[in-house]
């Protein structure tokens, strides 16, 4: 019994189930956001999940309904509904559908030996990837100016080629590194490539927020003011979550790959390269993803004297938040 009271805590509406002050309380929320079986929800299960959150809000609840039903009825609705639109995300680009649908990309990036249009193409088709995932779970209370989207793609994509392409050449033509030794460099070059590109996407598509500010709010949820201050340390804890991302997902399998081509069972039958590859890489991709976006808390605080004079003037509150994005 203490388990499951452990397991399921009482019931809060659009609060997280698990406690977002640790690292692995934030791992524990994010592999439930990023749970690839709500892929299969039917409809007719997230009808029944929304019309029961929405009773338990209107205190019309049905009596025997337990905090487990609760909880699961409000993972699917916030794996599958997004909560400023109310509609549908489409399901290649949920965050549940993201290392399923994303990974034969990262296979695709971590081909041997690759040519220079492979490498365009893979590069190209990552960061599409991303930038839908990104348009798709973004922050819609504001409308975004599709200008700004387009400059973020375009930057991250040309950032992404051209440092991709680049050190492809650089080791190509390097005269002092062996054949087998420029094939084991190749197989790192996504990681910077994708790394840099995944900062330059934050950072111009964000960029108006250190101009602007962003939203900070009391523990009552009341929003005191726009912060440039706030703003910056957002943006600085994003950057650096979209820099670790994709070191375990491209740095992991090539060093794995490399050790397992020596083995006997490889080397006599090449075809398993592939799919062992794939394996290897998604197992990779879904490790790294929730480690990654739990590093920070989505909702952080900040002492409101670090914060602009008028904002410190506004409230009385010794600590503010803010949504860092994800």
């Amino acid at each position: 019994m203490a388990t499951m009271v452990t397991q399921y805590p009482p019931f809060q509406l659009n609060k997280p189930r698990f406690d977002q002050s640790t690292f692995f309380g934030r791992l524990k929320h994010f592999l439930d956001i990023i749970d690839p079986r709500t892929l299969f929800t039917t409809s007719s299960q997230l009808s029944d999940a929304i019309k029961l959150l929405d009773d338990y809000k209107n205190g019309k609840l049905p009596p025997g309904v337990s905090d487990e039903q609760l909880w699961r009825a409000q993972k699917i609705k916030q794996a599958i509904i997004h909560p400023d639109t109310g509609e549908k995300v489409f399901m290649p680009f949920r965050m549940s559908g993201f290392v399923p649908f994303g990974s034969f990309i990262v296979v695709g990036l971590l081909l041997p030996n690759p040519t220079m249009t492979q490498i365009v193409f893979w590069q190209w088709l990552n960061q599409s990837h991303n930038a839908c995932v990104n348009y798709a779970n973004r922050n819609a209370t504001k409308p975004t100016p599709v200008k700004r989207f387009v400059l973020g793609y375009t930057g991250a994509v040309t950032a992404a080629v051209t440092i991709a392409v680049g050190l492809s050449s650089l080791i190509r033509r390097a005269n002092r590194f062996g054949h087998t030794t420029k094939l084991l460099i190749q197989r790192f070059v996504p990681f910077p490539a994708v790394a840099t590109a995944s900062t330059c996407n934050v950072l111009l598509m964000r960029n108006s927020e250190l101009y602007e500010g962003i939203e900070v709010v009391d523990k009552n949820n009341n929003v005191v003011g726009a912060s440039r201050v706030a703003a910056k340390k957002a943006l600085k804890e994003t950057a650096l979550t979209r820099m670790f991302l994709p070191a375990p997902i491209l740095i992991i399998p090539p060093i794995i790959m490399s050790m397992l081509e020596k083995k006997k069972f490889l080397i006599r039958n090449p075809r398993l390269h592939l799919p062992i590859n794939a394996v290897v890489c998604t197992l990779a991709f879904g490790f790294a993803l929730p480690v990654a976006i739990a590093l920070f808390p989505q909702y952080s605080e900040i002492e409101t004297a670090r914060l602009e004079p008028e904002i410190q003037k506004a409230t009385k509150d010794a600590v503010l938040l803010y949504n860092k994005g994800l």
